[in-house]
């Protein structure tokens, strides 16, 4: 009894020795032409993936021992280059119409979340920020290997003043009562709504507690909301220096949602660092972004074939307003030298979710094929990683260069020379890699 007993306890620590000195996987890119995510240029080099870190890049051929755990890839000239990354994401708002998702059972909904997450990491985008909705079982179980889908940093709960962008009450609820439970969409953690200093600074740490990686609050008009108009700027200066102020003793930053000048004032001065949309600013404020270093998270919106169509005429009249101000918006970013980055801000609709890639092509409105696939990458890394120490994810990212996560994409063609291999991505990109996994290999196809 006592031999078996011990043949049991040594089987059990050599069975953990063995699983320990399991060899990493390694991957050997061939023969490609490597946008690094800075430079302009691509250049002719071999990249070992050891694990899920890129582990060297050399213009002389690299040799690999071929074993069970060892995978070469003859990249045949194509361009290899980061996995892309989009800076204003919704996980759990992506693919439903806004009636269906406001009452969705939310294990229903992580499980679509989880779906279409799938499809977003095979669409090229190996990071997304979300900047609102309870993403955190989506997330948790990306990183689990449960399902696939792009890294995820995560803001949680919008948070939203009563009457604000992220009130989805009735019109006629009130006066509201403390006691009274909250309504279904802040139950299940995907807005809150929140007023005066000593609430916004709890559901502030709240989120924080929750996992969110940064913080985004409603500062101004929305589209989407019916009951404030674009012009309304939401929270008090008190308030919001509150939030900032919270979000800084966590090492981390405020992102909002705002249009118009007077909100964004308010919150870039109270230390707010990231300001999505801003489709309505003047001069004035994008003087006071760049002196601030406050981002502009810029979404390509455009009132065309691709455009969000709503189910209310009040939200499209303002979606018209918001989306005839962004010409001007992005030439003063640039004027200004305002830091910039790329997401899409899609929402409500699945067949919109498909083109990601579409939307990131539509850049070339405004600039090169460079600054395009620079901001996708590398820059749009740079607002990723504002969050210091709550990133989830310590190497780097949006770059190709040793020690970074091995997010890969293996495009047919050069995206430096036509921008629109990226609107194709079933097609054009045969190689998508992240964290040192294959998700997708169709280069004999």
């Amino acid at each position: 009894m006592k031999k078996s007993l011990l043949a049991c306890i040594l089987c059990f620590f050599s069975l953990g020795l063995f699983a320990q000195e399991q060899p990493k996987q390694i991957t050997l890119f061939t023969n490609v032409q490597v946008f690094d995510g800075l430079s302009d240029k691509r250049f002719k080099a071999d990249v070992l993936v050891e694990g899920n870190l890129i582990k060297q890049i050399s213009k002389e051929p690299l040799m690999v021992v071929q074993t069970d755990n060892v995978s070469i890839i003859d990249g045949q000239g194509m361009t290899l280059m980061p996995g892309l990354i989009d800076n204003h994401w919704h996980t759990v708002f992506n693919f439903w119409s806004i009636s269906k998702l406001l009452n969705a059972d939310l294990a229903h909904l992580g499980i679509n979340a989880g779906h279409h997450s799938g499809k977003t990491l095979l669409r090229g985008f190996t990071t997304v920020r979300d900047v609102g909705g309870n993403s955190f079982g989506v997330k948790r179980a990306i990183d689990e290997g449960t399902i696939i889908g792009p890294r995820i940093y995560p803001s949680g709960p919008t948070i939203s003043q009563t009457s604000g962008h992220g009130d989805f009450l009735a019109p006629n609820a009130v006066p509201s009562n403390p006691d009274q439970a909250l309504d279904y969409i802040q139950r299940t953690g995907h807005t809150i709504i929140a007023d005066g200093v000593p609430e916004v600074t709890k559901r502030t740490r709240e989120a924080l507690r929750m996992g969110a990686t940064q913080i985004k609050v409603m500062a101004g008009g929305g589209v989407s909301s019916l009951y404030d108009p674009l012009d309304v700027t939401q929270y008090t200066k008190a308030e919001a220096e509150a939030m900032v102020e919270v979000a800084a003793s966590w090492n981390t930053y405020v992102a909002i949602h705002a249009n118009t000048d007077d909100a964004i004032q308010i919150w870039v001065r109270a230390g707010a660092k990231s300001v999505e949309h801003a489709f309505l600013i003047t001069e004035e404020t994008a003087k006071l972004m760049a002196e601030k270093g406050a981002w502009f998270s810029m979404q390509p919106i455009i009132n065309d074939e691709d455009a969000i169509r709503f189910e209310d005429p009040i939200s499209t009249a303002k979606f018209v307003e918001v989306t005839d101000g962004l010409d001007n918006a992005i030439a003063l970013a640039k004027k200004y030298k305002v830091k910039t980055a790329f997401g899409t801000d899609i929402l409500f609709d699945a067949r919109l979710g498909e083109k990601q890639g579409k939307l990131l092509a539509k850049l070339k409105r405004w600039y090169t094929p460079y600054e395009i696939l620079k901001m996708a990458t590398s820059v749009n890394a740079e607002l990723v990683k504002l969050c210091g120490p709550r990133d989830p994810y310590p190497h780097p990212i949006g770059v190709i260069k040793e020690s970074a996560y091995a997010d890969l994409i293996l495009v047919d063609g050069n995206p430096l020379e036509n921008i629109d291999l990226v609107a194709d991505p079933e097609n054009k990109f045969k190689v998508i890699m992240k964290d040192g996994v294959l998700y997708k290999n169709n280069l004999n196809k």
